[in-house]
This record gives C-alpha cells, sequence and structure tokens, in this order.
C-alpha cells in the first residue's frame, strides 16, 4: 500500500490533523473572550451546583437547625392529615347507613320483589323540549291504543340484566369481562359496600350478590381491601392518604365444569424409556372478570417483593375496588343508562400507585373563597 507523506516526511493525515487542532484552540480563544458566552456558562455552573441539597449544605448550623424543627413540625402535620382521613372514613360509615334503605328499595324495584308507586315512578326531564316531546308521543300513543287493538306491550320482572349492563357499559369494568362470563354476570342482583365497624382497623368489603345459578353455590362473593392511614416511621414526608395493605378475595363453590377461571388443555407427552406417547391433561388459569375474586391473603403488600407487572396488576385491582366503591355502587342507574360515563372524564378520582397508596387530591377552596 502506498504511503502518503506531507511536508519532511511527515503523512498528510498528521499534518491535516494539527492544522485543525490549531485552529480549535483559536478558535476556542476567541469564544471564552466572549463576554456574553461567559456570561451564560457561569449562569449554566450555577444552576448546576445550586440544587436544592447542595445549597442547604452551604448554610450556617443555626439554619440547619432551624431547618430541622420545621421538618419536625411537618411530620405532626402528617400525623393530623392521617387522623382526618381517619375521621373521613368515619363519615363514609355514618352516611352509608342513610344511604342502605334507599339502597335496599333500588335492589327491590331491580329485581322486581316490588313494583314502584305511580309517585316513586314520576320523573320529570330538566331539559322543556324533551318534557314536550315526550308528552307529545305520549298523547299519541294514548290515541293509536284507542283506535287499534295491540298486542301488550311485554313487562319483564323488574329491570332484567341490570347489573351486567353496567358492566358493558363502564370500559374498565367491560375489558375483564370475557364472553363466557357474560351469562353468569346476568344472574347479579346486587353489589353493596360494608366498611369497617368503629374502633375496627381501616377497610371496606365489596358484597356481589347473585341470584341462585348453574356456576356457583355462592349466594355472595367478597373482596375486602385492609388500608392504614398512618405516616411511614421510616419516611413520614411520603405520606399522602389511606393506603391499601392488604387485600382478600374469597373462594368461589365451582359447580362442576362450570369453572370459567381455568381452562383445560391437552398435552401429548412421550416415555423416554419406551418410547410411547400418551396425551395428558391439566387445568391452567383463564381470564375471566372471576379472578377478581381470587384470594391473596397473606400476601401483605407492605412486605410483597412485586416486579413490574404484579405492581401494574395489584394497582389495577385497587383502582377497580375504588371505582366501585365510590361511583358504581352510589350511582348505578347512571351507569344503567349511562349518564354517569360522561361525567366520569371530568371528575378526579382516586387513583391507586403501586403498594396500594391512595393519590386523591382532596380540593379545598382557597383562603377567603365565599363558601357555597
Amino acid at each position: 500500500m502506498a504511503s502518503h507523506c506531507g511536508i519532511y516526511g511527515v503523512p498528510s493525515d498528521a499534518v491535516e490533523a494539527a492544522k485543525n487542532a490549531s485552529n480549535t484552540e483559536k478558535l476556542t480563544d476567541q469564544v471564552m473572550q466572549n463576554p456574553q458566552v461567559l456570561a451564560a456558562l457561569q449562569e449554566r455552573l450555577d444552576n448546576v451546583s445550586h440544587t436544592p441539597s447542595s445549597y442547604i449544605e452551604t448554610l450556617p448550623k443555626a439554619v440547619k437547625r432551624r431547618i430541622n424543627a420545621l421538618k419536625q413540625l411537618q411530620v405532626r402535620c402528617a400525623h393530623i392529615e392521617a387522623k382526618f382521613y381517619e375521621e373521613v372514613h368515619d363519615l363514609e360509615r355514618k352516611y352509608a347507613a342513610l344511604y342502605q334503605p334507599l339502597f335496599d328499595k333500588r335492589r327491590e324495584f331491580i329485581t322486581g320483589d316490588v313494583e314502584p308507586t305511580d309517585a316513586e315512578s314520576e320523573w320529570h326531564s330538566e331539559n322543556e323540549e324533551e318534557d314536550k316531546l315526550a308528552g307529545d308521543v305520549k298523547n299519541k300513543v294514548v290515541i293509536a291504543e284507542k283506535e287499534t287493538a295491540t298486542a301488550e306491550e311485554p313487562n319483564p320482572k323488574g329491570i332484567p340484566e341490570f347489573w351486567f349492563t353496567i358492566f358493558r357499559n363502564v370500559d374498565m369494568l367491560s375489558e375483564l369481562v370475557q364472553e363466557y362470563d357474560e351469562p353468569i354476570l346476568k344472574h347479579l342482583q346486587d353489589i353493596k359496600v360494608k366498611f369497617s365497624d368503629p374502633g375496627q382497623p381501616m377497610s371496606f368489603v365489596l358484597e356481589f350478590h347473585f341470584e341462585p345459578n348453574d356456576y356457583f353455590t355462592n349466594s355472595v362473593l367478597t373482596k375486602t381491601y385492609k388500608m392504614k392511614s398512618e405516616p411511614d416511621k421510616a419516611d413520614p414526608f411520603s405520606f399522602e392518604g389511606p393506603e391499601i395493605v392488604d387485600c382478600d378475595g374469597c373462594t368461589i363453590d365451582w359447580k362442576k365444569g362450570k369453572n370459567v377461571t381455568v381452562k383445560t388443555i391437552k398435552k401429548k407427552q412421550k416415555h423416554k424409556g419406551r418410547g410411547t406417547v400418551r396425551t395428558i391433561t391439566k387445568q391452567v388459569p383463564n381470564e375471566s372478570f372471576f379472578n377478581f375474586f381470587s384470594p391473596l391473603k397473606g400476601k401483605s403488600l407492605g412486605l410483597l417483593e412485586c416486579d413490574e407487572d404484579s405492581e401494574f396488576t395489584l394497582a389495577s385491582d385497587f383502582e377497580i375496588g375504588h371505582f366501585f366503591r365510590e361511583r358504581i355502587v352510589p350511582r348505578a342507574v347512571l351507569y344503567f343508562t349511562g349518564e354517569a360515563i360522561e361525567d366520569d372524564d371530568n371528575v378526579r378520582g382516586c387513583r391507586w400507585g403501586a403498594g396500594g397508596r391512595c393519590c386523591c387530591t382532596w380540593e379545598l377552596p382557597p383562603v377567603g373563597a365565599e363558601q357555597p
């Protein structure tokens, strides 16, 4: 290979590199003599060095001592906030008892055990045009009934498939429901929320009440969420509200061949010695809404080491449980009609993070604002 040489036998590439280095040094000298460039570099260095932690380190000991006192006050604030959430839970329990008679009557209307009176079934729309249109349609129906004899309108018992319709309407729930879950959910008659008794650890239970069916013998399926409202001693400043520390499902007593949470697969197995092939069957997990009730007892979230998938599953479980408690059960009819679906887009609900922490935001009016 030919060698390309420059001055005095020095390779031309080396000469070119030396020229470039010299030019770079000259350019650097010119730039560093520019006051604007120097000011910008100094500002950048100031921003890097003036982090909160580095700034605190530069403060006098007397100031650091006062900062420590502020941190003690902050811990006390966290404990007061924890008591606030405990009292909120007590208020929820108190008002749940006031709501329950109305929810019991709702169940009776849904199942058809009780027929609402004319007064109870009367409803006036806030939209006058809709009222007028409804009145016109009603008048035409009355006239048509008088003029011609028509077949009787079907009158099923109660409100068929009430809760199943809610599952279909709410995306968060419909994503969990498989086709083979649907006939089971059509037997769902009621969903209740039960709060822990006074003096007991903070918790709530979701109860799913089913009519007799061909799938399992349970009349009620439950999911329990145990919570705590207490700052962590090791990290009290991380406290943001109640935290789910454990959740517990229930055992579903499936009838023979009706368990939708598992599926049977066949697999061919070859004998190593004889070379014969046999077919074996085994059960493997199957996607189903009813996995929501899978027992989780003993897997305390404070001690459980989770990978990302497990954390996502747990966070989703908490979000679903909270959604049933805060939205579905209190406003069931509006999810049945679909009126609550759009409202949810504007609601800042509870967001459950990994570890079961509730990330609710309690919005308080600014100081001096008029109270409604």
